[in-house]
C-alpha cells in the first residue's frame, strides 16, 4: 500500500498563488507517474497536471503558463505551483501515484480544498 498525504491548499485572492505537496509513503513502486487532478462542485474530476519519474511533465490546457508541476525523487514527494489563481480553480485538488508498468499501483491522496476569491 502507498499513503500519500496533501498540504498546502487553503483560501486565496484572485490572482495570488498557492503551491500544494504530496508525499508518498508505504510500498513505493519506481519508476512512477505523479500527477494533481481537481473536482469542482458538481463537476467531474479532471487532470491539472502529471509528471513523470523522469521529470516529462503534462498539462491541462487551463492551467498552462499558470501551474508548474515538479517532484524530488528523493523524497517520493510531487509539488503543484499554482500563479495566478482565478475563481474557477477552486475545486478539491486530489494527489495521485501510478506506475506504467503495474497496472494495481494507482494510489490517491485524500483531497485538500483550494478556494480562490473574486
Amino acid at each position: 500500500q502507498v499513503q500519500l498525504v496533501e498540504s498546502g491548499g487553503g483560501l486565496v485572492q484572485a490572482g495570488g498563488s498557492l503551491r500544494l505537496s504530496c508525499a508518498a509513503s508505504g510500498r513505493i513502486f519506481n519508476p512512477n507517474n505523479m500527477g494533481w487532478y481537481r473536482q469542482a462542485p458538481g463537476k467531474q474530476r479532471e487532470l491539472v497536471a502529471t509528471i513523470t519519474y523522469y521529470a516529462r511533465t503534462n498539462y491541462a490546457d487551463s492551467v498552462k503558463d499558470r501551474f508548474s508541476i515538479s517532484r524530488d525523487n528523493a523524497k517520493n514527494t510531487v509539488y503543484l505551483q499554482m500563479n495566478s489563481l482565478k475563481p474557477e480553480d477552486t475545486a478539491v485538488y486530489y494527489c495521485n501515484t501510478k506506475s506504467p508498468n503495474v497496472p494495481t499501483y494507482d494510489y490517491w491522496g485524500q483531497g485538500t480544498q483550494v478556494t480562490v476569491s473574486s
